[in-house]
């Protein structure tokens, strides 16, 4: 995979993330964390920054 900062859609909303854009490093440091990024979350979930799979399964529902 090639992997080079966009920035673009990038629906995180922490505003000094070093890996906002970037979705190759965010998907290795939230999966090494047990997390999941924001892109899977609602933009109000999202927010919470709370990453967790009961936050996720709490957010779609489940």
């Amino acid at each position: 995979m090639d992997c080079h900062p966009t920035g673009k859609n990038c629906r995180c909303s922490y505003p000094s993330c070093s890996r906002h854009g970037n979705c190759c490093q965010c998907v290795a440091y939230h999966s090494s964390k047990g997390e999941f990024t924001a892109c899977f979350f609602s933009p109000e979930t999202e927010k919470t920054y709370d990453r967790s799979f009961n936050a996720l399964c709490k957010d779609r529902g489940l």
